[in-house]
C-alpha cells in the first residue's frame, strides 16, 4: 500500500493540519486511526497523507471534494469531541490551513 492519498484530477481541496503534540499518549493514537476511519467514511473525503518525527511535530493533510465537504467533516460531532481533546490534551500547538489544489504532478504514478 502507498503513502500517497489517490485524488482525483484537480481542482480539489487540502487540509494541512500541521502540530506540535504534547508529551505522552493520553489516547491519541486510538484517537487519530479513528478519526481516519470516520473521515474516510465523510462524503466527499478523498483520501490522506499523514506523517510525525521523533520531536512530535506532525502534518497531515486531508484531501476534500469542496468546501462544503470540509466544513461538515469539521462540524461532525465526533471530530469536535477529538477537537476539544486535541486544544487541552494532545497539542502544544497547531495550524490549519485550507486550499485548493490547482495543479499535481509526481514522478510515478501514485
Amino acid at each position: 500500500m502507498t503513502p500517497f492519498a489517490k485524488t482525483p484530477q484537480p481542482p480539489y481541496y487540502a487540509v494541512i493540519f500541521s502540530s506540535q503534540r504534547s508529551e505522552g499518549d493520553r489516547g491519541y493514537v486510538n484517537m487519530a486511526e479513528k478519526m481516519v476511519s470516520l473521515a474516510s467514511n465523510q462524503p466527499g473525503f478523498l483520501g490522506v497523507e499523514s506523517v510525525r518525527d521523533g520531536d512530535g511535530f506532525g502534518i497531515t493533510v486531508s484531501y476534500w471534494e469542496s468546501l462544503d465537504a470540509i466544513r461538515n467533516w469539521k462540524a461532525n460531532e465526533a471530530h469536535l469531541g477529538a477537537q476539544e481533546k486535541g486544544k487541552t490534551i494532545w497539542y502544544d500547538n497547531y495550524i490549519t490551513r485550507i486550499c485548493r489544489v490547482e495543479r499535481e504532478y509526481s514522478l510515478k504514478e501514485v
